[in-house]
């Protein structure tokens, strides 16, 4: 019987973990690294590294044929998703669900409060020093829309409420009403585009949202809007953001970009009203902390044999 745990933390760095003696599990560090810490046949449980390159990340699965769980460190699963859904079936892919929420919300606040009060603006005014005093766009009054109203969707609106804003509309695949109030469906994405000032991204990335900032999203945009992706890049159609830009009609704020990294020399680098951070949503200090937790959990919850938390789908 195969026991191997590979963790992306020193085992000791995890409180809780089930006693290697009593559970029989055999806890292995991989972080990465190029050398394998056993045989990726003998695991059982699989941490998948935090940001590192995606093809590290899937490059051992092939070869865990035993493996019956996928646990992640990120809220997407979509750098994983097509490796794993080729293993065998039965395997269980969980998110880090619990972890980001908050952290990325903040940052889309950061971006969104820093787009429309000016700070770009004033930093460079600070280096060339340079009093840019003047009038400059609120929150307060302002109607936003969430698209995708997950887990870090739901972190938003609540960060949102203090701010005194005119209205936040919700947007998600499918409609529903939650305790929050209704959540419209895709559908009505025109309508709702042409009546919001601030438009905010927090879906995961699917067949079904790739590219679904396109031109025609673009276009149904207020005149002055601020479009936010706290998201993913491809989420985003590149070529249609730089279009709209480059006539100043709307600004932007994004921390994830596709391409991403964003190479120098990249044409969104200098593109006028765009504030740009590098995928910075979910690395902070309360990573650590919150997914060391979720690590713990789940491996208890596994030699237990009790149902996963966060399963995003089972092989089959």
């Amino acid at each position: 019987m195969t026991t191997d745990v590979w963790l992306p933390w020193e085992a000791s760095d995890l409180q809780g973990l089930p006693d290697a003696s009593e559970s029989g599990l055999t806890y292995r560090f991989w972080n990465g690294d190029e050398e394998y810490p056993a045989d990726p046949a003998d695991c059982v449980f699989y941490g998948v590294p935090y940001m590192i390159d995606p093809e590290i990340c899937v490059r051992p699965l092939p070869s865990m044929t035993s493996l019956r769980v996928v646990q992640t460190q990120t809220a997407g699963v979509d750098h994983v998703l097509a490796a794993v859904e080729g293993l065998a079936p039965g395997v269980r892919l969980c998110n880090a669900r619990g972890v980001h929420e908050a952290s990325t919300a903040e940052l889309a606040l950061t971006l969104t409060l820093a787009s429309l009060r000016g700070i770009p603006r004033f930093v460079e005014g600070q280096r060339v020093q340079e009093w840019r005093q003047g009038f400059y766009p609120a929150l307060a009054d302002k109607s936003v829309l969430i698209v995708g109203h997950g887990a870090i969707g739901s972190a938003i609106e609540d960060r949102l409420a203090g701010f005194e804003c005119a209205r936040v509309a919700r947007v998600a695949r499918s409609g529903r009403t939650t305790e929050r109030g209704l959540v419209h469906p895709l559908a009505e994405l025109p309508r709702l585009l042409s009546e919001s000032d601030v438009v905010i991204l927090s879906t995961p990335l699917t067949e079904a949202t790739r590219g679904l900032v396109s031109a025609d999203f673009l276009g149904h945009m207020k005149d002055g809007a601020l479009l936010v992706n706290v998201a993913r890049g491809p989420v985003v159609d590149t070529k249609a953001l730089l279009a709209e830009l480059e006539t100043g009609r709307i600004t932007a704020a994004l921390d994830v970009t596709d391409p991403e990294p964003l190479p120098p020399g990249h044409p969104l680098w200098q593109a006028p009203g765009v504030l740009i951070s590098p995928h910075v949503g979910g690395p902070t200090s309360a990573f650590a902390p919150r997914t060391r937790r979720l690590l713990a959990a789940q491996v208890n919850r596994y030699a237990a044999g009790e149902p996963l938390a966060n399963v995003v789908l089972t092989t089959s």
